[in-house]
């Protein structure tokens, strides 16, 4: 039987560790830290998960928040401008999100309970020989950390080499929940995204604001002001820019009760999309294989992170199971096996913190007008190698609309005024 090491506890480390115990393999998770730490700590992300993935955490036995009931159905859209567009799509399963205060400890209490191993404490460069002596086959789930250096960039999946947006991230008191339940898409063209989320938290069902700035825009001035220094300037700041950007947030909110969660609630910063090599030879001939953040970081511009990192999680669980050795062909075939939906969800990611194609455009306009298009659109947030099929160039993109007799609609002529800089 062959013994895994992994080394991250997120969505990646967790979900392959679990589905490791279900096939009794024994798998050893090093994390920098405890469950109890993470839960007492900071906001780490605004995450929503679809579908596919929550029939992994069915799978797992670990669906503990039940998207019936904790979940949201659709998503709705809105992109400013002299004459703003707004649509509906709808799922054909619920999303959901949950804190991941809550979620990562508890995953991480039932991969205990069911045998696995967990270490807490921080990793060096120079554990890399002890950890590649006891285990068969090494997994990178950290995207920082003393590993990372074993992946290589990959220059052509990686196009950046700068932040694209600044990110501002926090939950929040005083929002009422969109109608139907779901999450907003709202664009203001030059400026930057806003991504507001019902989600579950500490302080029960609160709504998650996730700005994503263009650098130097109008609401780049979220990603650092303090919040501790200044609390009523904060939210006077947010409410402000809401009410500038993203006016169907702001029409939902109480400004009298608007405020943050709690003083941790708050996660401002930035990431460098980067796609990164998939294996890396070990000194002692073993190998070590990348999932999650280890192997690509997008923009949570659509929310792919969490998702295509449970997804990569599968891939090698599965491959683990059924494989002959732990070997390179191992090591590339779990990459091909993957390869569509990780690569999909980093290109489609990577797509839209772009000024937008005019096929793009198109494409929003005409779902304003097409609930067919709109609803396949959405859904395919939880199939990104579906949505990127869509949209990897003009033709593909035209001959989808076409298919839902929605063809190109007529540019706005006042389009390029709105177009992000």
């Amino acid at each position: 039987m062959p013994d895994i090491g992994i080394v991250g506890a997120g969505v990646a480390g967790l979900h392959l560790g679990l589905l490791l115990r279900r096939h009794d393999l024994p798998v050893t998770l090093y994390s920098d830290r405890s469950p109890r730490q993470l839960a007492a700590g900071r906001l780490t992300a605004t995450i929503a998960h679809h579908a596919p993935t929550l029939r992994r955490e069915e799978s797992l036995g670990v669906d503990f928040w039940p998207a019936d009931e904790f979940g949201y159905t659709c998503h709705h859209h809105y992109v400013g401008g002299p004459q703003p567009l707004r649509f509906r799509g709808d799922f054909t399963r619920p999303s959901s999100a949950v804190d991941y205060r809550l979620y990562l400890p508890a995953l991480a209490d039932a991969y205990q309970e069911r045998g696995g191993e967990l270490r807490v404490g921080r990793l060096a460069a120079d554990d890399l020989t002890v950890l590649a002596d006891r285990h068969d086959l090494l997994v990178v789930a950290a995207g920082r950390g003393a590993f990372t250096s074993l992946f290589p960039r990959r220059e052509a999946d990686s196009p950046y080499r700068e932040p694209q947006r600044r990110l501002c991230a926090g939950l929040y008191h005083g929002v009422a929940p969109a109608e139907p339940k779901g999450v907003t898409l709202s664009i203001s063209p030059g400026h930057g995204e806003l991504v507001e989320i019902p989600i579950l938290s500490h302080a029960g069902h609160v709504t998650a604001l996730l700005f994503e700035s263009v650098p130097g825009g109008d609401l780049d001035v979220l990603s650092d002001l303090s919040h501790d220094a200044d609390p009523a300037l904060f939210l006077r700041t947010v409410l402000d820019r809401l009410a500038t950007h993203h006016p169907d947030v702001f029409a939902r909110i109480d400004p009298a009760g608007f405020r943050l969660t709690g003083p941790l609630d708050l996660l401002q910063g930035s990431v460098v999309p980067t796609v990164r090599a998939d294996h890396a030879r070990l000194p002692n001939g073993r190998y070590a294989l990348a999932v999650g953040d280890a192997h690509t970081v997008v923009d949570p511009i659509v929310g792919q992170g969490a998702n295509s990192a449970s997804h990569s999680a599968w891939v090698v669980g599965e491959a683990i199971r059924d494989g002959l050795a732990l070997d390179e062909l191992f090591c590339r075939e779990v990459a091909q096996r993957r390869a569509d939906v990780v690569l999909g969800a980093a290109r489609w990611s990577n797509l839209m913190v772009q000024p937008p194609p005019e096929h793009l455009l198109q494409l929003l306009a005409a779902m304003a007008g097409n609930q067919a298009a709109a609803d396949e659109f959405t859904d395919n947030f939880g199939h990104p190698d579906r949505q990127w099929r869509i949209l990897a160039t003009p033709e593909r993109t035209h001959a989808f609309l076409a298919r839902h007799d929605a063809g190109p609609a007529p540019r706005d002529p006042d389009a390029a005024a709105r177009e992000p800089r």
